[in-house]
């Protein structure tokens, strides 16, 4: 006989799930996700595993298409869809965090997904039950990658392992696809720092966790909002956000270089003093380089922490709302709703 599951054990009312889905120029494919995340919504609460409160939050971040005029035709004829609207384009992450920390304070479990299909919504069941289960904060992981090329397969895979090495806490194939309960969204309010990278973030709060193993989809519609140059970009904010190896790194090199220079220098005494000296414009060449090219490298890893360390001073507002679309019909005007 095949050995039975543990029953999941639910509360004695369903609890209410909001779904966070950041959108920047999605207009292709908004409407096919708004079906299915629809359907997928109306089936759970017809099963009893979530609250019929449960709703789908658009944050439209600055689009310069239709997405926004989309989305308050998908609010005005779907009773699960709000909107929430910045004041201006602020990034995938401060976009997200705007959703999050609207949605918390409607909802008792947050699903954070992106608006391109490529996370698959088949599984958000999996992710509602490990909360019932207990779990503050539930992983969407990738079980394989194999609709990724060769090179972005590579180049994801160095980037978890290098963000390992230099001691980030990051769930190995996860992105921003993942389940957080109020309490672990309340925490998450406490992080201040204004260069956001959550997948860094999420594992320090700490609370009891799990992952849900998904296949990523080919994207529906649409061009990714992700290119080689922001993926460089988002990955160097991740290492300078969470660690200080690379600044350690320099020192360490710095030691290095100055112990073969004394070393060197040693060397060419010796070999002045046997009368054997000879002209070495190439090795003069090489080494001034070398240590220019250096010196600039070491200038500008300091230069990129001093400036993360600049915009924290400021302490700027990490989003503005300029419009939430809720459950009360009303489209509210942003004025106090900033979060810093």
């Amino acid at each position: 006989m095949q050995s039975q599951q543990p029953a999941v054990i639910f509360p004695d009312s369903a609890q209410v799930l909001y779904l966070v889905v950041p959108c920047y120029n999605e207009e292709a494919v908004l409407a096919e996700t708004t079906r299915q995340l629809t359907d997928k919504l109306r089936g759970m609460i017809e099963q009893g595993l979530i609250s019929p409160l449960s709703r789908i939050l658009y944050v439209n971040d600055g689009s310069k298409d239709n997405t926004w005029g989309l989305i308050r035709q998908f609010y005005d004829a779907n009773p699960l869809v709000l909107g929430l609207s910045l004041s201006r384009n602020r990034g995938h992450q401060n976009a997200l965090l705007a959703g999050l920390m609207t949605a918390k304070e409607h909802a008792d479990m947050v699903i954070s997904l992106d608006a391109d299909l490529q996370d698959d919504i088949g599984v958000i069941d999996q992710f509602v039950k490990k909360y019932y289960e207990g779990c503050d904060v539930v992983y969407g992981v990738r079980s394989s990658r194999k609709t990724d090329t060769f090179f972005k397969r590579f180049t994801a895979q160095s980037f978890y392992k290098l963000m390992s090495g230099l001691g980030v806490d990051v769930v190995y194939n996860h992105a921003d696809y993942r389940l957080m309960s109020r309490r672990a969204l309340n925490e998450l309010q406490n992080f201040k720092e204004v260069n956001l990278f959550l997948r860094g973030i999420v594992p320090l709060i700490g609370f009891k966790s799990d992952v849900v193993e998904y296949e990523r989809h080919n994207r529906f519609a649409g061009e990714s909002k992700y290119p080689l140059k922001k993926m460089l970009s988002f990955a160097f904010d991740g290492i300078t956000s969470f660690s200080v190896k690379p600044i350690r790194f320099i020192t360490t090199l710095g030691i290095v270089i100055f112990t073969i220079s004394i070393v060197m220098l040693l060397y060419f005494f010796i070999v002045y003093l046997c009368g054997k000296t000879v002209a070495g414009w190439t090795s003069i060449v090489v080494s001034v380089w070398a240590i220019g090219g250096l010196q600039l490298l070491a200038i500008g890893i300091i230069g990129e922490y001093i400036g993360k360390i600049y915009m924290e001073s400021k302490a700027r507002p990490k989003f503005i709302i300029d419009e939430f679309l809720d459950d009360a019909g009303k489209a509210q005007t942003g004025g106090d709703k900033s979060c810093k």
